[in-house]
C-alpha cells in the first residue's frame, strides 16, 4: 500500500515538474509586464499554483455536470500573456480580470454547443490567430533581455551575456537530452542562469525572507473586476482559441488511454475549463487550459492512471498555499527570464505555423485569410494609432492588433468558408472519427 502510495506521489511530482515552467512563468511575465511589486508577485505565483492545482481537479473529475475524466493537466493558457499585457497596458489590471470573468462565463454559456461550433473555427483561423499572440510577444521578450524597458542598464552586456547565456543553456538541453529532462528545459534553464546570475550580484533574495510561510487565498485580490468591451472580446477570441486546442488533447488522451468520448464528455471538458477560469478570475489567477505537455508525459511514462493527476493536483494545491517557496521563483533576474522567454514566445508561434500547416495552401482564399489577419494583427500592433479619427466606440476595437487580427481572420473564414473550409474541418475533427 505504501509503495503504491509513494509510486503514486512520485508520478504526480513528475507531471507537476513537466508544467511548472509553464505555470510559474505566466505569472511572472505578466507580473513584471503590469508592473506589480515584489509581494503581489508572489501571490499571483502562488494563486496561479493553487488554481491550478484545482483547475486541474475539476477536470479530472468526471461527473454529471463538469469534467472530462482523462489523465490531462490545466494551467494557465500561454495564449493570454500577450492579450493580458495589453489590456493590462490599456485598462489596468482590474479589467483584466473582469474580461476572464466574463470569458469563463462565456466558456460554460457555450460549452454544450460549443462541438458544433468548432467549424467556425479551423486551422487557418486558430493558426492565424495564435501567430498573431506569439509575434506581438517577441518585443516584450527582447525588452526583458536588454534588462527590462527603462531600466538604468537597459543593453548592458552583463544582462545580453545573462539572457543569450539563458537561452543558448536551453537550446543545448533540447539538442542533447532526452525525455523527461528535456521537457523540462525552461524550467533549467531558468535555474541555470540565476544560479548564474547569483554570483554576480545580481539576485535579490529579499522577496523570499518576507513571504510567509502560510497564506490564504483572497477573492479579488487586486481589487474588484472592471469590465471594457474591447478587452472582454479579445479574452473571449483567446478562450475560443483554448477550447479549440484543448479539443485536440483530449482527442490525444482519448486515443493513448483507449476511453472513447462523446460530445457529452466533450461538452463536460469545456465546461471544467469555464468553471476553472471562472475561479481564476475570482481569486485573480488566470484562464485555464489543457497542457499539452503533460499529454506527452502521459504517452512517454504508460502511465494513464487519473489518481497521479489527481496527486499532482494536490501537490500544485500544497505549493499555492505556501507562498515562500512561490517567492523562489520571483527572484528570477530579469534578463534570465528574457532569454527564456524568447524561446517559449518563439514557441508560441510555432505553435501558430504548427496549426497553419493542417491548412491547404493550394487555396488561395486561405492564402488570403492568413496574409491579411496576420497582416493587420502586426500593423495594428507596430502602427496602434492607424484608426485614431475613427468614433472612440470602433477604436476599442480597432486599436487592439490580436482583436482586429482575429477579427479579420474569422469573418476572412466566414466569407470564404464554403470553397475553403471542409477540408480543414475535416482535418479539425479527424481525431473524433479514429
Amino acid at each position: 500500500m505504501k509503495k503504491n502510495l509513494f509510486k503514486t506521489a512520485s508520478l504526480g511530482i513528475q507531471h507537476v515538474l513537466a508544467m511548472y515552467a509553464g505555470a510559474v512563468i505566466v505569472p511572472l511575465i505578466v507580473g513584471g509586464a503590469i508592473g506589480l511589486t515584489g509581494q503581489e508577485l508572489t501571490y499571483l505565483v502562488a494563486i496561479d499554483l493553487l488554481m491550478c492545482g484545482i483547475a486541474t481537479i475539476l477536470q479530472v473529475w468526471k461527473n454529471k455536470f463538469f469534467g472530462i475524466g482523462l489523465p490531462v493537466m490545466l494551467g494557465c493558457t500561454f495564449t493570454a500573456v500577450g492579450p493580458m499585457i495589453a489590456i493590462g497596458g490599456d485598462y489596468g489590471v482590474s479589467a483584466i480580470y473582469g474580461s476572464i470573468l466574463v470569458g469563463g462565463v462565456f466558456v460554460v454559456l457555450i460549452s454544450t454547443i460549443f462541438g458544433k461550433l468548432i467549424k467556425y473555427f479551423p486551422p487557418v483561423v486558430t493558426g492565424s490567430v495564435v501567430t498573431i499572440i506569439g509575434i506581438t510577444l517577441i518585443p516584450v521578450a527582447m525588452n526583458d533581455m536588454a534588462g527590462g524597458q527603462g531600466s538604468a542598464d537597459f543593453g548592458s552586456l552583463q544582462n545580453l551575456a545573462l539572457s543569450f547565456g539563458t537561452l543558448i543553456f536551453i537550446l543545448v538541453l533540447y539538442r542533447l537530452a532526452k525525455g523527461f529532462i528535456r521537457q523540462i528545459a525552461i524550467l533549467l534553464g531558468l535555474i541555470g542562469g540565476t544560479v548564474v546570475a547569483y554570483f554576480v550580484g545580481r539576485v535579490n533574495f529579499s522577496a523570499v525572507s518576507e513571504a510567509s510561510w502560510f497564506h490564504m487565498p483572497t477573492p479579488f485580490y487586486f481589487g474588484m473586476p472592471t469590465f471594457e468591451i474591447s478587452a472582454i472580446i479579445t479574452m473571449i477570441l483567446v478562450l475560443i482559441v483554448g477550447l479549440v486546442e484543448a479539443s485536440g488533447v483530449y482527442f490525444a488522451l482519448s486515443d493513448i488511454t483507449g476511453k472513447k468520448l462523446s460530445e457529452k464528455d466533450l461538452a463536460h471538458g469545456y465546461r471544467a475549463e469555464g468553471v476553472a477560469t471562472i475561479f481564476g478570475a475570482i481569486f485573480n489567477a488566470f484562464p485555464y487550459t489543457t497542457y499539452s505537455q503533460n499529454v506527452g508525459l502521459v504517452q512517454l511514462s504508460g502511465v494513464k492512471k487519473n489518481s497521479v493527476v489527481y496527486a499532482a493536483g494536490a501537490f500544485l494545491i500544497l505549493l499555492g498555499f505556501i507562498p515562500k517557496i512561490s517567492a523562489f521563483t520571483t527572484v528570477i533576474p530579469t534578463p534570465v527570464l528574457g532569454g527564456a522567454m524568447l524561446a517559449m514566445f518563439g514557441m508560441v508561434i510555432s505553435a501558430g505555423i504548427k496549426m497553419l500547416s493542417k491548412v491547404d495552401f493550394s487555396s488561395q482564399e486561405n492564402q488570403l485569410i492568413i496574409a491579411c489577419s496576420v497582416g493587420m494583427g502586426l500593423g495594428i500592433t507596430t502602427v496602434p494609432s492607424l484608426f485614431q479619427n475613427l468614433p472612440d466606440g470602433i477604436q476599442i476595437l480597432s486599436s487592439n492588433g490580436i482583436v482586429i487580427g482575429s477579427l479579420t481572420a474569422i469573418f476572412m473564414n466566414l466569407i470564404f468558408m464554403k470553397k475553403s473550409a471542409t477540408r480543414q474541418v475535416q482535418i479539425v475533427e479527424e481525431p473524433k472519427a479514429s
